[in-house]
Order: structure tokens, then C-alpha cells, then sequence
């Protein structure tokens, strides 16, 4: 089974720059994308096979997630927790027979950490929630998590730590999550590999592949075993973030 999840920033723009020829291209049974930025009914596509589940922010043109899945899921959750992170389309849970998949846009923390105090309480309630589906099945939590983990993870540590995506506060909630019983299947597999899933737009950072690695497959540290590999396919352009990638054993 093959899963894929993408930062698309703007599926419409991204839909103009080859989303398709990819999709049919890698044939995966699902695609998990985040800041589609849009509302179904904006855009009309053919991606047959597959059923389509979208959670759209409540302002237009902003985050949003979804899921496109070959395989139909027993059921479809929106969001989680209380009002306070209900309004920006930002998760999306779909349960299968072996396992739950969370499809996540994490909350940026902003420039100066503006919105640090929201992403704290963003990433307590997230972890609550994933470990609460644990209790009931193994989970795939997979998208843009917004964090550099390791110091590996980014072309240049020094002059970004402290920044959004790098801050000790948000490294250290990643930290807790992957010692609360989850793998980040990626650097469990290749623990000495340099790749980046994201690069600015300015200064030709991709060409100089100056870019950090903030988009993941995590999964339970008992699914470890039934995963045969994690794929970041950097070679892939269409968006300021490439497609990550988690295969799993049939």
C-alpha cells in the first residue's frame, strides 16, 4: 500500500503545474494534501478511483486539507478537540480495518513566534488526540508539521534556530510526540540521510537546496514493522514543498 502526502500550497495552482500526470504517474492508493487553499466546488478535476474528502478553513483561499483514497474508509472524521481548532481545515481522520490516517497541516508559528501559545496548546491536544486513536488502532499521522526536528533536518541550524519551524518550544513538542509511542518512519529507517521535503521561494533556495525537512509519515511504533519504506520524492516540483511518501508491506 502505497500513501503520499504533499503540501500542495494552492491545489489550483498546483493542478496547473502537473498535479495530475503525478498523480496517475505514482498511482498511490491514497494522496493526503494540505493547504489545498480552496473549496471543492472551486475546481473541477479528473482523478478517477478515487473518493475525495476535503476540509476547507473557514476563510477563502486559506489552509485547508484533504483526502483523495482509492480505498474507501469505514469513516471520516473533521477536526478534533474543542471549537478552537475547528476553523481552519487543518485535519482530517480516516479510519480503515488496520489503522487510522491523519491527514495534518500544522499551524505555522509566525514570524517573531507570534503564534507560539496557540501551537503549544495545537500540539498538546494533537498528541491527545493521536494517542487517544491508538488506544483503539495504530495510526498514520502524516503532512506539513511545521518543524525542523533535528539540526539534519535543515541546511542551516545556527542562523535559524529560534525561528518558526526550528524554536526549541516546537522541537521539543516532536520530541515528546515520538517518545509518547510513535516513529517518524523517515529518519527511523535512513538515520544519517540529508533530504529536504521544503524550500523558499526566495533566494533560489531549491536550486541550492538550502530546504528543510518538515513534512512526515508518523506512525505507531508498532506499525515499524509493516512499513517497507519512506520516500521524500524531491525531485518532484510543483509546489514549494515535494511529496513525501510511506509504503507499506501488503
Amino acid at each position: 500500500m502505497k500513501l503520499i502526502s504533499w503540501n500542495v500550497n494552492g491545489l489550483r495552482a498546483c493542478l496547473g503545474k502537473g498535479f495530475l500526470d503525478f498523480a496517475a504517474a505514482e498511482d498511490a492508493d491514497v494522496l493526503c494534501l494540505q493547504e489545498t487553499k480552496m473549496q471543492p466546488e472551486q475546481a473541477e478535476f479528473d482523478l478517477p478511483g478515487y473518493h475525495r474528502f476535503w476540509n476547507s478553513a473557514d476563510k477563502k483561499g486559506y489552509s485547508g486539507t484533504a483526502i483523495f483514497t482509492r480505498r474507501e474508509p469505514l469513516q471520516v472524521r473533521y477536526d478534533f478537540g474543542g471549537d478552537l481548532h475547528r476553523h481552519e481545515g487543518r485535519l482530517i481522520t480516516a479510519e480503515y480495518p488496520a489503522f487510522f490516517l491523519v491527514c495534518c497541516y500544522t499551524p505555522n508559528a509566525q514570524e517573531e513566534l507570534k503564534r507560539i501559545d496557540y501551537r503549544m496548546q495545537w500540539e498538546d491536544d494533537l498528541r491527545e488526540y493521536l494517542l487517544t486513536l491508538d488506544r483503539e488502532k495504530p495510526v498514520i499521522y502524516c503532512g506539513d508539521l511545521n518543524v525542523a526536528h533535528e539540526e539534519i533536518d535543515l541546511k542551516n541550524p545556527g542562523p535559524n534556530r529560534g525561528h518558526a519551524g526550528f524554536s526549541d518550544q516546537e522541537r521539543a513538542k516532536m520530541t515528546t510526540l515520538l517518545q509518547s509511542g510513535f516513529c517518524d518512519t523517515f529518519r527511523t529507517l535512513y538515520p544519517d540521510t540529508v533530504k529536504y521535503s521544503w524550500w523558499s521561494y526566495r533566494f533560489h533556495a531549491r536550486e541550492k537546496n538550502a530546504g528543510w525537512r518538515i513534512d512526515y509519515f508518523i506512525v505507531s511504533a508498532r506499525l515499524m514493522d509493516q512499513v517497507a519504506d519512506a520516500r521524500i520524492l524531491n525531485d518532484v516540483y510543483g509546489s514549494d514543498h515535494c511529496p513525501v511518501a510511506l509504503v507499506l508491506k501488503d
